[in-house]
Order: structure tokens, then sequence, then C-alpha cells
């Protein structure tokens, strides 16, 4: 009695499996029907947006993943790298690059940009950056190239 309890869900999985027919293409409603795309402005802030973001986010990096006490005390030299270099139809991203003066007495180059709907479920201006140096766990790797236009 066990075994043809089990026999008749199989046979009617296998039976499903058999008389299924292919997949159908989208029609018209599915294929039209809110998909129109992103529409970006193109208003992204200036450079500066970006530094308070960039020096909290790098203190608690440090401190949590790397065990260090490094922080960033000070910006120099803050300058826009590009606008939007790509295609007219990508994600709006100011490139920016300044010098950032490190708790340890040294000065070092940070590349970063600012992209518009990449923030907090993309509701707001998204900030990717890096510092040259300490990036420890190789994410713009080598020497910070990836966090540039």
């Amino acid at each position: 009695m066990t075994r043809s309890r089990f026999r008749f869900p199989f046979l009617v999985a296998a039976a499903l499996v058999v008389t299924a027919g292919p997949a159908a293409a989208a029609n018209w409603l599915e294929m039209n029907f809110w998909l129109s795309g992103p529409r970006y402005d193109g208003v992204v802030p200036p450079c500066e947006y970006g530094l308070g973001p960039i020096a909290s986010r790098f203190a608690e990096k440090e401190g949590s993943f790397w065990n260090s006490g490094l922080t960033i005390l000070d910006f120099e030299r803050v300058r826009q790298t590009a606008f939007r270099p790509w295609a007219s139809d990508t994600i709006p991203r100011r490139f920016c690059s300044a010098v950032a003066v490190v708790s340890d007495g040294r000065k070092r180059p940070v590349h970063y940009w600012i992209g518009e709907d990449t923030g907090f479920i993309g509701a707001t201006w998204g900030v990717e950056w890096c510092v040259v140096g300490l990036d420890r766990n190789w994410a713009y790797n080598p020497g910070c190239k990836m966090a540039r236009p």
C-alpha cells in the first residue's frame, strides 16, 4: 500500500511534464506595460557632496573590518575628473578626486564617484570611493584604478 501511495504523485508529475507545451512569447500587453526604462535627469551634486560620507564610511570600515583607528581628518584639492564619461543613456556619474589627510599623518589620493539613483533603494545619490594604499580588500585594484572613469 505504501508503494502505491508514492507512485501516484510521481505519475501525476510525469504526466504534467509530458503534456506541457513550449513556452509562449510575451503578448503585446506584457511587452509594453510599464517598461519605459530609466529616466535620468543628469542632476548630480558637486564633488564636495561625497566628502562627508567618504570620511564616515572610511572610519567605519577601518574600525569594523581592519581593527584600525585610521580616520580621514580633512580633504585637499577636491576636483572633478569627469562627468557622464560614457554613453548618454547610462547612469549619470560625477567622477572626482581629492587628497585625504589621514590620521596616520600621510596624505593619500582618493578617487570617488557620485551617481544618480545609486544610493539607498535608488532614492538618493550614491557615493563609491577608494583611498589609494588603503584598499585592503582590493575592490578597486590596482591602485584604485577601477574607481576612476
